[in-house]
Parts: C-alpha cells; structure tokens; sequence
C-alpha cells in the first residue's frame, strides 16, 4: 500500500470531523491548504489544534512589527507544546499570524524563551531569522533585563537584597533544590530583590534574575522563608484554585536587534483576590 502523503493525511482528518459547520469553520477562519507540514509551519494533520485555537480566547498582543511579536502569556497555558497535548501559545501564534496576515505558505516563528506553564507574563517569539538569531543572542548574553512580580506568603526579613543559591535538579522529578554552598553538579543562580508593598503576612516582590536557571525564582524565594503564593511544589501549604502560582514576567528590556532602538514591554497583574490587595 502506498504511504500517505500530508496532503492526504489532511484531507482525511477534515473529513473525520462530522460538522459541517465545523469544518466550514476551520477551512473559513484558518483557510486551510493542502500543502506539507514541516518545521516552522502550521499543524494542518491536527484538527485538534485548529479546534483548540478556534475556541481559545483571543492572547493579548503587548508588542509586534515586522521581526518580533510578544504577548501576555497566561497563567496555566504552556509557552510551547508538550505532552499535556494542550494549544500551547506558540501554536496559538502560529495560527494567529498566519490568519492575520493571510500566510499561504509556513509561518516562521522563533521560540526565544520559556515561562513556566503556572507563570504568566510577557513572553517574546521572532518572527525573522535575523531577529530571532540575534535575540538569541542578547538572552544568552544577558543584555535584556527581565523583571517579575511575586506575591509572597511571607515577607522577607531583609525588605531588598540579592540572593545566591547552587541548584541541584532533583533526578527523576520536575523540581529543584537549593544549597547555600557549592555542591557537586550544582549550578550557580543569583537574583535580586525588592519588597515593594506588605499586606498582612503576604508581601508584593520585585524580582530580577541574573541567571536564568530552571524554577530559580520559586526555589530561591522559598529558601528564605517566603515561597510563592500557590506554589505547592516549593513550599506553600495551599494550592490556588486555579492551580497556577502568583508569579508575573511583569517587565522586559532590551534593545532591538533590527532597528537599535530601546524596547521595554509590560504586563500588568491579574484582575484576582490575591494580586488586588497590591493595587
């Protein structure tokens, strides 16, 4: 028997979806071609993705020209995809920009960095090679500034400092421990703080990260005694009912890659009972 060709293989999951008006929407809305699903492009041999994207509220876009595009990524959607299987903001962005912009071939979109999945904020993408290879290089450099807002469940007894850590990623699980000395294969993490308001025993922190190592914000709080409102995984007793925690990608700066000029992009906090008594 002959191997099925992409086109192929995207006709026949169209035709597997049995609403009319489903399918009228997914060849309206998206304009679906038969053409090859490679690297960079959309997901055409995945109805499931045209239909997660077709029913997830729009992202809000808080910067875009002709070489970057950045959104307000939120809390609980992963920043790429992974085995949850769940539409992920760089599929939604791929699907948004070939739509917006009546793409009939690939859609190229760089993923530049990542925020945890129960994080939300300001996440970057590049939608050139020129721009995406040089951004890649100014975060591995270090010449963008990233600040983050977190609510803590308790305040720090020193109101602004910096903290240094050595992280040791626990084998076999998704967490992180921290050492206030070197041990062996742990990796050096540095972040500066700053209480900026209290409200009972919670408190309102700035953070910026000089590294950039995995849940080193949530590790490296919880080491001094004030870990993330709803991040169970690093020390806070009670989850949020959403289940994400409250920490913020609130701030990033950098200077363009194309055009040189200074860029600063902000997302404000969400409009919920744990953020509102910091407003």
């Amino acid at each position: 028997m002959p191997e099925q060709t992409n086109t192929e293989n995207a006709d026949s999951r169209l035709k597997s979806i049995s609403s009319k008006s489903e399918r009228h929407g997914l060849e309206e809305n998206l304009e679906v071609k038969k053409e090859n699903s490679e690297e960079g492009g959309l997901f055409f041999e995945d109805a499931e993705k045209i239909k997660q994207y077709n029913s997830h509220p729009p992202l809000k876009i808080l910067y875009e020209d002709n070489h970057l595009i950045a959104v307000y990524k939120p809390f609980g959607m992963p920043s790429q995809d992974d085995i949850s299987g769940d539409l992920s903001v760089n599929t939604w962005l791929k699907f948004y920009l070939k739509k917006t912009y009546d793409k009939g071939g690939n859609v190229y979109l760089a993923q530049l960095h990542r925020i945890d999945r129960p994080v939300g904020g300001v996440l970057i993408f590049g939608k050139t090679s020129k721009a995406a290879g040089r951004m890649s290089e100014m975060f591995k450099e270090k010449k963008l500034v990233k600040s983050y807002l977190a609510v803590t469940e308790n305040i720090p007894a020193v109101k602004s400092g910096t903290l240094e850590h050595f992280l040791i990623k626990l084998i076999g699980k998704n967490i992180v421990k921290a050492f206030n000395h070197a041990v062996p294969d742990s990796k050096k993490c540095i972040l500066n703080y700053e209480t900026l308001k209290t409200s009972g025993s919670r408190a309102l922190v700035k953070v910026i990260p000089i590294t950039g190592r995995q849940h080193q914000i949530r590790v490296q709080l919880s080491a001094i005694g004030c870990p993330i409102t709803g991040d169970v995984k690093y020390g806070c007793k009670r989850p949020n009912p959403d289940g994400c925690i409250a920490l913020l990608s609130s701030v990033l700066e950098f200077e363009h890659p194309v055009t040189h000029k200074p860029v600063k992009i902000e997302a404000n906090p969400p409009e919920d009972s744990i953020w509102s008594d910091f407003r």
